[in-house]
């Protein structure tokens, strides 16, 4: 089960204490796109996401994109960010959150995953040794497949807010 939990959560990134994350030593973010940092259908990072993500740099953090969905999506969504991004990543599987690793300079014990699911990215980033962050799904249904992982995650959410 420890699998599946968190080392933080977050309602949404903005609560996200850029300060205590720095001060464990963590010195890279990969930060999931989808229903994380924007809903699955907002196209563009907005201004706020935008600023949050800069604030992150101005932290000392370096910033790497992951999303399990299409290279168009993630490439459009980067465009005016220009960050280190990774499409069709295939999150819990960790060859492409090694590719993150390897973009950020980072170790694992020196990097944090943040996102809203807990069976891709908390499971992908456990397996990999990062420090896991658990936000909010900013849109948290989005077809048949996400309703049955949501309905999933219920009861480990649960035990999380315990």
């Amino acid at each position: 089960m420890s699998r599946f939990l968190p080392d933080e959560t977050a309602d949404h990134i903005g609560l996200i204490d850029l300060s205590s994350l720095y001060e464990k030593g963590i010195r890279g973010i990969i930060f999931d796109i989808d229903d994380t940092l924007e809903s699955h259908r907002t196209p563009l990072p907005s201004e706020r996401t935008a600023q949050f993500l800069k604030k992150a740099e101005e932290t000392g953090f370096r910033i790497c994109l992951i999303s399990n969905g299409k290279e168009d999506r993630v490439l459009r969504f980067n465009e005016s960010l220009r960050l280190p991004a990774i499409s069709r990543a295939k999150k819990p599987r960790k060859k492409n959150l090694k590719k993150a690793l390897f973009l950020l300079g980072t170790k694992p014990s020196e990097t944090a995953l943040v996102g809203d699911q807990i069976f891709t990215d908390v499971l992908g980033g456990n397996r990999m040794g990062f420090y896991t962050v658990l936000v909010n799904p900013i849109d948290p249904i989005e077809n048949k497949f996400f309703y049955i992982k949501r309905f999933l995650e219920r009861p480990i959410r649960k035990r999380i807010k315990e």
